[in-house]
């Protein structure tokens, strides 16, 4: 992840990391002792120097020494997520959800965020997404949907690095959707649970059918179409899966996709299970479950 601060951020950063000055009125973050901070940062190849500065300023210092590493950008990403390590708030909740938002009002300039995922936080390239997945990840935050979630941040995490792996997981992206919603909605799954299945089975309940009824005849046709594209898209995303993702074993060395493949799925598939969510929010309001 290419990986670029503004000053405030690193100084942001310092602040969380060092917890402030000793005794400050409004800090942020865990506070550690300078010889804390020289332990900590030596882990990273950052030095840290005890005598002649303040604990803050000299984390600064280090911080932005970091920027002229060939591995600046691993160090930047291991550091973010460290200055905010659920581990180093345990019992003190609110801390944590303050030290996330302080970080992440900088960070936004920089096109990355913070995330809290189960037991640990990760850091999201904002840059990187397309508005509709954006969009869909927003949705499934706001939902208890947690294997949807697992299985669009990996999709988004091989984009680059393997792509036919995330053409696989863009894939996986629809068909738990549509499991989802089919449990949650008391309905039962399909004899073949591929994406074409899961989808089929989700068409009638949600009303998106192509055969639909009821519209408006100015826009009838219209609709229509767009709902047949709909099961075009599926049914090429699940053909994508089976000739060129991961999903049934790889020779060493070929690939059959790209990046921008990649990308095409997950927006693709993106596009699709965000349609379906607003659909079943819409549709079964009383079944949309929200984290408590």
């Amino acid at each position: 992840m290419r990986i670029t601060l503004s000053d405030q951020s690193i100084e942001a950063l310092a602040q969380v990391i060092s917890g402030g000055a000793a005794g400050a009125q409004n800090s942020v973050g865990v506070y550690r002792q300078g010889w804390k901070l020289k332990a900590l940062l030596k882990n990273y190849g950052l030095h840290y120097e005890l005598e002649g500065t303040s604990r803050v300023s000299e984390t600064v210092r280090a911080l932005m020494s970091a920027g002229m590493f060939p591995d600046a950008d691993d160090i930047y990403e291991k550091l973010l997520i460290k200055g905010v390590d659920p581990r180093d708030y345990v019992g003190h909740d609110d801390w944590h959800a303050e030290a996330m938002d302080y970080l992440n009002a900088r960070l936004a300039f920089d096109d990355l965020r913070l995330e809290r995922d189960g037991m640990h936080v990760r850091l999201v390239n904002l840059g990187r997404h397309a508005p509709i997945v954006s969009a869909f990840s927003a949705a499934i935050q706001a939902l208890d949907l947690d294997t949807v979630q697992r299985d669009l941040q990996r999709a988004l995490d091989s984009a680059e690095r393997d792509p036919e792996d995330a053409v696989t997981a863009a894939c996986s992206v629809v068909e738990s959707v549509c499991r989802s919603i089919l449990i949650e909605s008391n309905l039962d799954l399909p004899a073949k649970q591929d994406i074409s299945g899961l989808y089929r089975a989700v068409r009638e309940p949600l009303g998106v059918s192509p055969t639909k009824e009821g519209l408006p005849d100015a826009i009838a046709e219209d609709v229509r179409n767009t709902l047949s594209g709909l099961i075009t898209a599926v049914q090429s995303i699940g053909a994508l899966r089976t000739h060129g993702g991961d999903a049934h074993g790889r020779e060493r060395g070929f690939k059959r996709v790209d990046a921008r493949i990649a990308r095409l799925a997950i927006h693709s598939a993106s596009a699709v299970s965000l349609f379906l969510i607003e659909t079943w929010k819409l549709k079964f309001p009383e079944r949309a479950l929200r984290k408590e």
